[in-house]
């Protein structure tokens, strides 16, 4: 059941990545690469992204996404590290 609930929000993070084409909303990604060019108009990238999203809101998905990820494994963690602290107290 647990696995059906993960899939089930997994696929409600993805699908408006692939259902939105033309999003207005920039991330930190498109400012940093504004004053770049700017600063040093003849400067070229490294490499180009492997995935380029359909739109600015969704860099703003998947950042959200990831730091629910990382709050959620941190919780997990410290959960679970306080429980055992608590089991080896009885």
């Amino acid at each position: 059941m647990n696995l059906l609930l993960l899939l089930g929000v997994v696929v409600l993070a993805i699908a408006p990545l692939l259902i939105v084409q033309d999003s207005e909303f920039g991330g930190a990604d498109g400012v940093a690469e504004e004053a770049i060019t700017e600063i040093a108009p003849t400067y070229e990238p490294w490499f180009q992204p492997l995935l380029e999203p359909p739109g600015g809101e969704t860099e703003s998905l998947l950042f959200a996404v990831q730091a629910a990820a990382g709050a959620g494994l941190i919780g997990y963690a410290v959960g679970l590290y306080r429980g055992r602290l608590e089991k080896q107290k009885r």
